[in-house]
């Protein structure tokens, strides 16, 4: 096999569009580390450990076979056979830049990611269908699902580990249902992220965080509104920093993204269907079981069905305080959205009983949008004045006047603060919270 070998130089992110020889290369080392190693043995090893022992295995294969490579050439080489072997190949680059927050593959030879609210098209895809499925396979296997013809779709969230050190939720789509090929969109999950490091990036301002711990310590109800990817869930984990350790919170997932420091937080994640179709747990049976677990709140990462009408309840019988998201493009549709929600419930409930069951049960609203410059922002928090069956009426407290863009299509602007309601006033006098002192003014 001696030959020089000068493919390689170039930049690492463009290791997945490789030649037809190159791939013959990296297809002929990969069976050659197969047949060196003793796999009984790797599998003892730690991640790390087994992944070092290969780069050694492969670095001593590449000299007896006698290819003649520079030495950064030899270390990509290395790195790309063993991510064939044992990792996700093309992916690897991706999921090791702490940048990306979202991978979507949309057939083997195109990956797009997101970066800062951004898409861009990665500069290597897959060399194969075959090689992205088998890559699809290493994923699902990992948390005992199968995607296949006869189930040509998986829904999963992987766990933390030294590939995914945040976790990720994936979701796949084969053919014949994706036209353009396998179609994969991996979410990563983001760390933590504080309330002070949101107004750091100026998705709001410290009065505005003053005003929601306060909500939250006076336990009202509160409602994230926004669109897909503008941040919901990581301002709903940091509001929920202001609960106090002394409670016993409940979380309610489709993928397990909050984190919570609290100490008696119990965490629920639904469960899809098995292969034969059974064993399906919903977020409405978690929402209703957690109602027998003796919460004082109940935080629900996204209303998109009918526990909307379950949550409602328990936000009006005694779950004060509760949180969750929707999606909806403004306070006004978030409203509803839930009323849309709670009636596709499958208990028989009068349009102006769930009218009712709403304004008893939301006290505020945040809604958060994604600007064009990929910042994500609370651009209005508004308090639910009205009662019973009255027309919804939104009272707003903070707004975000967008000033103008700029030539990089940032978007300028501040943040406005509106009259307070006598209604929330009342409501935060009577939990023994005090008034922000910048809202003392606003009436």
């Amino acid at each position: 096999m001696s030959r020089s070998y000068r493919s390689f130089i170039g930049d690492s992110t463009a290791l997945g569009r490789l030649g037809t020889e190159d791939d013959s290369l990296i297809t002929t080392f990969r069976r050659l580390l197969l047949e060196e190693v003793d796999l009984h043995e790797l599998s003892k090893l730690e991640p790390s450990q087994r992944r070092a022992r290969l780069e050694r295995v492969i670095a001593h294969l590449v000299s007896r076979e006698g290819v003649i490579l520079s030495t950064s050439e030899r270390n990509l080489l290395v790195r790309r056979v063993v991510d064939e072997a044992v990792g996700l190949g093309v992916l690897e680059p991706i999921l090791a830049d702490p940048t990306v927050s979202e991978i979507m593959i949309n057939g083997h030879e195109t990956i797009y990611v997101e970066r800062s609210g951004r898409l861009e098209l990665w500069p290597a895809g897959f060399t194969s269908e075959e090689q992205l499925l088998q890559t699809i396979d290493r994923i699902v296997s990992t948390v005992n699902r199968r995607v296949d013809e006869s189930s040509p779709m998986a829904d999963a969230r992987l766990p933390a580990d030294t590939r995914m050190p945040r976790g990720a939720r994936v979701n796949v789509v084969l053919p014949p249902l994706a036209l353009n090929g396998p179609t994969v969109t991996i979410r990563l999950f983001p760390t933590a992220i504080s309330l002070p490091r949101l107004i750091e990036w100026g998705s709001l301002n410290s009065e505005l965080a003053a005003l929601l711990q306060a909500c939250v310590e006076a336990r009202l109800n509160v409602v994230v509104s926004g669109g897909t990817g503008s941040g919901k869930t990581t301002l709903l984990n940091a509001l929920s920093s202001f609960i106090s350790p002394k409670e016993r919170i409940v979380t309610i997932e489709d993928a397990a993204e909050l984190s919570l420091d609290q100490p008696h937080t119990i965490r629920l994640e639904t469960r899809p269907p098995n292969v034969e179709g059974r064993g399906q747990v919903t977020i409405r049976d978690l929402v209703r079981n957690s109602l027998r677990m003796r919460p004082d709140r109940i935080i629900v990462g996204e209303c998109r069905g009918g526990e909307a009408l379950d949550m409602l309840q328990a936000m009006n019988t005694g779950h004060e305080g509760s949180l969750t998201t929707v999606h909806a493009n403004t306070p006004g549709d978030a409203l509803a959205r839930l009323e849309t929600l709670a009636s596709m419930s499958d208990v028989e409930v009068p349009f102006h009983a769930i009218r009712d069951q709403v304004n008893s049960a939301v006290d505020v609203i945040v809604q958060l949008n994604r600007h064009s410059d990929g910042a994500r922002r609370v651009v209005e928090t508004c308090f639910l004045a009205s009662r019973r069956q009255e027309d919804f009426d939104l009272v707003p407290l903070v707004t975000w006047d967008p000033m103008h863009v700029d030539d990089v299509a940032r978007t300028r602007g501040r943040f406005v603060t509106h009259t307070v309601p006598d209604a929330l006033r009342r409501r935060l006098a009577e939990a023994g919270v005090a008034l922000p002192a910048f809202m003392e003014g606003a009436s």
